[in-house]
């Protein structure tokens, strides 16, 4: 009997990182205008950056469907393994409601954990449902300690400006406009499962100095579990920046030996996010020191 991860793609995970760790992808449906592409079967996640940047309009995504998780609930049940399926928070999609819907028949069987976070902070989650079952725990008991670790992990991210989250209703155009010319990059998080701002920074070296001043404020970053960077648009310079900077500020608090003492991985947002936050932004995913 074996147990099963599953994800849906607002993990912002590899298919070929997935597969090696045995971790199932479900791919949510994104649409421009017409047209529906399952991402990371359909549209590469460079892909959509290059449609989000050349189009007028937002994207829309869709929720996971029910019967997409019963189907795979089902088999795995039939083959006799247990699941852990982890979701987007539920406050920013109905797919941890379609996975609960569909779990329901195999209560003794299939685990559903709302990460109550999103792109790499969920990713992070899931990969420490893998550390977990490696270690030999049933998936009931990885369910449990998921939804105790989860209230560890902080996720903060600085966006390039506010366009994108006007053109998403998240704020006025006025208000987008004044932010534009006065150079201002919201730094975001999620809190309680939820997006929010967490400061507006005049100019991208404040921006930056705002990023790590929140992760400090969060307890830092503890390096001896999952850490994930992540950037959105066409280009990974201002991820690798971010990477440097808190490298360098963890060597001199004597956290890890040196800068290159440690190497954090880096990754592409996905469609989820990236249609609210836009192209060159970053985000951090960590669990915070206790």
């Amino acid at each position: 009997m074996a147990i099963r991860i599953i994800v849906d793609s607002s993990a912002d995970m590899e298919e070929d990182y997935a597969c090696a760790h045995g971790i199932t992808i479900i791919p949510m449906t994104i649409t421009f205008g017409d047209e529906e592409f399952a991402e990371g079967v359909d549209i590469s996640r460079t892909e959509f950056f290059e449609r989000l940047i050349e189009s007028d309009e937002l994207p829309r995504t869709s929720q996971i469907p029910p019967m997409v998780f019963q189907d795979l609930f089902q088999e795995a049940v039939a083959a006799g393994d247990t699941v852990v399926c982890i979701t987007l928070s539920s406050h920013i999609s109905g797919t941890y409601q379609s996975a609960c819907i569909a779990a329901a028949p195999f209560k003794e069987s299939v685990f559903v954990v709302d990460s109550e976070n999103a792109t790499v902070g969920e990713r992070i989650l899931a990969e420490r449902a893998w550390a977990l079952r490696d270690e030999g725990l049933s998936a009931a008991d990885i369910a449990y300690c998921l939804d105790q670790e989860k209230k560890d992990i902080r996720l903060v991210a600085a966006l390039d400006g506010l366009e994108y989250l006007r053109r998403g209703g998240r704020i006025s155009g006025a208000a987008a406009a004044i932010g534009g010319l006065l150079s201002i990059k919201p730094v975001v998080g999620v809190v309680d499962g939820k997006v929010v701002v967490l400061g507006k920074a005049r100019g991208s070296k404040a921006s930056r100095s705002m990023v790590f001043e929140e992760i400090e404020k969060a307890g830092g970053i503890d390096f001896t579990r999952p850490v994930w960077v992540a950037y959105s648009g066409l280009s990974d310079k201002i991820g690798r920046k971010y990477i440097a900077d808190s490298l360098a500020i963890a060597a001199e608090q004597d956290l890890i030996e040196s800068p290159d003492a440690l190497e954090l991985p880096l990754t592409l947002v996905g469609a989820v996010i990236g249609t609210h936050v836009g192209p060159d932004g970053v985000a951090f995913a960590f669990f915070a020191r206790k």
